[in-house]
């Protein structure tokens, strides 16, 4: 390892001796070079938690190519990273500021560093637990990111990359990785006085400290994971939203998502927002053996309602008919949409296609759930049946 310690009063080296202690001292070396100047020609890495200004930029242009920078200072750090870039533009730059990319920021660490600890009565934090932490950051920082961070950062996506190295301070999945990683190191370690023996149960207890609604869904993420694999189809396949949901329900191996759309705009989507669509499924809308089979299906259904064939075959070309035909047939499980679309535009053609007998009552209804601290309120019809008579609103009960 080559590295070389510099302060206030210049590069630490073998016999200085103005202000000086042991830590210094083991990062000494013999050499006449006396200035970070004198030492940054070639260095891949600059680490700083001095003061503003100290890195110039005709310093940065004497590192090694695409050199890594941690300007720390605050609020102002050794170097602007536009000024680094503009000697150096293939540097990867993070500062302690939340105005540029890759802030680093303590909240990233002792909050969730703490919770593991105590959680588990760790006797100490050791090395090998900062470890662990540090370790579950970047695990965490290639995952793809949900909207709600995005829409929280107001950015439309995040990518790991030279601009999202780490992850944002206020992404709540900090706590579900580094607060676990905490306590498995410590178990490992010996230093946990009571170890979690169920890492998987407790990182679902700490999911339901920063998601209320995951209480509601978790009792249904656990009963798709034990049922066999249902397809469940997507109509919006080209919206960048949608795609992100179904690759985590892909990661997750809760369903097979079917993405309904042209393949290459859904593709096109898909770089834009760095996700592979891995897992899941993309069907177009276009004539073909399959086309032919669900246009003469659709023909089938609403021929006594004035459709034509030939009517049957255009309207098949729309997303949310070729997707609700799909479930119809028994080629999908399940449909999912409405995002980015009005209400009606998704609900018409599944009643105008799937129908009402097998629900038993002949009635559909819209439901909206509210979670409360003590509670869970269910409210049912507020979408689709405008003034229900009381044969209706029991059917809906």
């Amino acid at each position: 390892e080559n590295i070389w310690l510099c302060d206030i009063h210049g590069l630490v080296h073998e016999g200085r001796a103005e202000d000086m202690n042991p830590q210094k001292a083991a990062y000494g070396q013999p050499t006449d070079l006396r200035s970070l100047d004198q030492v940054i020609e070639g260095a891949d890495l600059f680490l700083g938690l001095s003061g503003p200004g100290v890195l110039k930029p005709e310093m940065v242009a004497r590192m090694a190519s695409r050199p890594v920078i941690f300007a720390l200072a605050n609020p102002m750090p050794e170097i602007l990273p536009e000024d680094a870039r503009a000697v150096a533009p293939d540097a990867i730059i993070a500062t302690g500021r939340s105005d540029y990319p890759n802030q680093v920021n303590n909240v990233l660490g002792f909050p969730f560093v703490f919770r593991g600890a105590l959680d588990c009565r760790a006797r100490k934090i050791n090395e090998e637990m900062k470890m662990a932490a540090t370790q579950a950051l970047a695990q965490l920082a290639k995952e793809d990111v949900p909207d709600r961070v995005l829409r929280a950062y107001d950015v439309k996506t995040l990518t790991f990359g030279p601009d999202y190295i780490i992850p944002k301070p206020f992404d709540p999945r900090v706590l579900l990785y580094v607060a676990p990683a905490i306590a498995k190191a410590a178990a490992e370690t010996g230093v946990a006085r009571k170890p979690i023996e169920d890492l998987d149960a407790y990182r679902e207890e700490l999911h339901l400290l920063v998601e209320r609604s995951r209480g509601l869904m978790q009792p249904l993420v656990r009963r798709a994971r034990l049922a066999p694999r249902k397809r469940i189809v997507f109509p919006d396949g080209t919206n960048a939203q949608v795609l992100r949901a179904a690759q985590q329900l892909a990661d997750d191996k809760l369903c097979t998502p079917v993405l309904v759309g042209i393949k290459e705009r859904i593709r096109t989507v898909a770089d834009a927002a760095h996700l592979s669509l891995n897992g899941c499924e993309i069907v177009e809308p276009v004539n073909g053996p399959t086309f032919d089979k669900l246009a003469e299906a659709l023909w089938q259904i609403r021929q006594r309602k004035g459709t034509t064939l030939a009517s049957a075959r255009a309207r098949l070309h729309e997303p949310v008919f070729y997707a609700s035909i799909m479930v119809k047939l028994g080629m999908a499980d399940g449909m999912v949409g409405g995002l980015g679309r009005p209400y009606k535009s998704t609900l018409r053609p599944a009643l105008r296609t799937v129908g009402t007998e097998d629900t038993g009552t002949g009635v559909v209804s819209g439901v909206y759930a509210m979670l409360f601290n003590d509670r869970k309120l269910f409210f049912g019809d507020c979408t689709v049946n405008i003034d229900p008579d009381a044969e209706t609103l029991a059917a809906i009960a």
